[in-house]
């Protein structure tokens, strides 16, 4: 199996009831770059930071880059020769992170469909609320890096995902952000061997979103 990995929550809690479960073996982490930035598509997480993120949790890091205004067009060409890359090596099932955003699922499966493929969604219509305190209860930790201004203001990037900040989130914004409110990085909890020592740098602003760096705390 393939899991197409963005960095953050949800992500996270995905692929360790995968890594439960005895019925798949997880090969890789497929993560989208936008190639100008050398970030990750929509989190703003750096390319280097993610690679950290792959080698703690034990898992191979395969990277697919799009231009910096990337289209539909071209995210599904270039996704479709790295899943094809894949199915000549035997592997035929693409998990993801989504819960319940309906056409984006179709669109995966669809996709997918078409060259031979399946896709899974182990948090598929769960209550996100309930995903959140399993995600706190299992010791996870996850920092906020990237949010709509739609939605939250700036005060929020580099938060971390707690109990408090559930409860701190206005009813009209998903416990997961689902709708594109906010984005995470995952850093530490039971699917990593070593938690990640993070620290948030500068904010920017860009096309409606607020994101803040994130890169690894140095020694000293």
């Amino acid at each position: 199996m393939l899991f197409c990995w963005s960095g953050g929550k949800d992500s996270a809690l995905a692929l360790y009831r995968l890594l439960r479960s005895d019925r798949y073996d997880v090969v890789a982490l497929l993560t989208t770059y936008n190639e100008h930035y050398q970030r990750v598509s929509m989190h703003g997480v750096s390319l280097a930071l993610s690679e950290l993120q792959a080698r703690s949790i034990g898992l191979p890091l395969d990277k697919v880059f799009v231009s910096e205004r990337s289209s539909n067009e071209e995210y599904t060409l270039k996704m479709a020769e790295r899943m094809l890359s894949y199915k000549e090596q035997g592997v035929l099932t693409v998990a993801f992170g989504d819960i319940f955003l309906e056409d984006l699922r179709a669109w995966r499966e669809g996709n997918l469909t078409e060259i031979g493929m399946r896709a899974i969604f182990p948090l598929w219509n769960c209550d996100t609320r309930a995903l959140m305190e399993e995600f706190i209860g299992l010791g996870f930790s996850s920092r906020v890096c990237c949010v709509s201004e739609q939605h939250l203001d700036e005060s929020v990037l580099g938060r971390d995902i707690d109990r408090a900040f559930l409860e701190s989130l206005p009813p009209s914004v998903d416990p997961c952000g689902e709708n594109g409110e906010f984005h995470t990085f995952a850093y530490a909890g039971p699917i990593f061997n070593v938690p990640l020592a993070i620290e948030t740098g500068e904010r920017v602003y860009r096309d409606g979103f607020w994101f803040c760096d994130l890169h690894q705390k140095q020694q000293r």
